[in-house]
């Protein structure tokens, strides 16, 4: 980042280029090991596996990755209809 700070306040493109492909790089790896630490949790690609606040894997929504939840019926119930 301080390399493509400088290349960007001296207005060199080719610096600039060269920076942003240095920081493409980086992220790239960073990625692939964020990706790679998903998989080896369990987690799904693009849902999450990271710690939580508490450490623990999450899904995607925020729910620790052990939970299992239930879709259930239900009826909705009007308060005019409520005896």
């Amino acid at each position: 980042m301080a390399d493509l700070k400088a290349a960007h306040e001296s207005k060199d493109i080719s610096r600039i280029d060269t920076a942003m492909e240095a920081i493409n790089t980086a992220w790239q790896a960073a990625s692939q090991e964020m990706y790679a630490a998903g998989g080896a949790e369990g987690g799904q690609p693009g849902a999450g596996g990271f710690p939580g606040a508490d450490g623990q894997p999450q899904d995607g929504n925020g729910q620790a990755a052990g939970d299992h939840v239930t879709d259930v019926d239900y009826e909705e119930v009007d308060g005019k209809d409520a005896k």
